[in-house]
């Protein structure tokens, strides 16, 4: 069944599917959907939750052995298999229509990066559709941001006038990573919850000295004692961890996407341009690439996923 990101809530509240598989390139929106599936599996008595990355093709055996062997404590369990690249291939199309074959009471969610047009026409992903929840996560459009800042900043508590919005819009660029830390400043400066744009301003202007997207950059160039240093600035000011988080996953998942894009002899141009990326970042990308490769990435995307839990206080 598919379902807008929207919807995902509502759906979840009515009962829990076999499986979920959310994708897409909106790093935010696809890790706040997968929140949304976490916490209805602990409310539902879930606790054990096990992760598979698919690094190769034996990987995908794991899944299947996941499905065959039960839970240490004769639960059921949440099985998170993260697939970058969004294309499982031959044996990974294969695992996933084998699973559902031998799946028992566990829940499965994969997360994935953006799947293409041809995918969604393959036995694989029919099956998923007919056997669980497919949630297709797609960037905000410069129209449809105003809409969505209102609404988050509405389950913020906050009421945010329209010149405010329009300077906040301004603001953003469209990164809805930089908005959701901009609503939770404005949520910090607004007792009342009325947002005017002397109130962005102010928070524009209060920006604090230590930069997440700073401390990203340093570690994309390989500067890891300023990256540190920006890291220790930031929990002293008390930047919240997910917003530090959605960052470093954000870079995590475009690095695995240009890993894949090399792996399979293909220019990377074309996906800079797809995913919107400055030559500027390219580069600080392109020299992430020259000291990783798949395993690395894919280390890092554990590392990520289980910070994440950390945060969530899921073990």
């Amino acid at each position: 069944m598919r379902a807008r990101p929207e919807q995902l809530p509502r759906q979840l509240n009515e009962g829990l599917a076999p499986l979920y598989l959310l994708s897409g390139d909106e790093p935010l929106l696809l890790q706040e959907a997968c929140d949304a599936v976490r916490k209805a599996c602990t409310a539902a008595g879930i606790t054990e939750r096990e992760r598979i990355t698919i690094e190769k093709p034996d990987n995908w055996q794991q899944l299947l052995s996941s499905a065959a062997n039960m839970s240490l404590f004769g639960d059921r369990k949440l099985i998170e298999l993260q697939l970058p690249s969004g294309k499982p291939g031959r044996e990974g199309g294969k695992a996933l229509q084998d699973y559902l074959d031998i799946a028992g009471d566990d829940v499965l969610l994969i997360i994935a990066g953006k799947i293409d047009k041809a995918s969604t026409n393959s036995k694989w992903f029919k099956a998923l559709d007919k056997a669980g929840v497919i949630v297709q996560v797609w960037p905000i459009s410069p129209g449809q941001l105003p809409g969505w800042l209102r609404q988050r900043g509405k389950q913020a508590g906050l009421t945010i006038d329209d010149e405010a919005l329009a300077l906040l819009q301004h603001q953003v660029e469209g990164n809805l990573l930089a908005a959701a830390q901009e609503i939770e400043k404005l949520k910090l400066l607004c007792e009342d919850g009325q947002v005017s744009a002397a109130t962005v301003s102010a928070s524009v202007g209060s920006s604090a000295r230590y930069d997440v997207f700073g401390m990203v950059d340093a570690s994309l160039s390989g500067r890891a004692e300023d990256a540190l240093r920006m890291l220790n600035g930031l929990r002293g000011e008390g930047t919240a961890s997910a917003v530090v988080l959605w960052a470093l996953a954000r870079e995590i998942q475009i690095l695995l996407q240009l890993q894949d894009a090399k792996n399979r002899g293909q220019d990377p141009t074309s996906l800079y341009r797809s995913l919107r990326i400055w030559d500027s970042k390219a580069r600080l990308l392109n020299q992430a690439l020259a000291r990783h490769d798949t395993q690395s990435l894919s280390k890092l995307n554990e590392l990520a996923s289980a910070a994440d839990g950390s945060i969530k206080g899921f073990a």
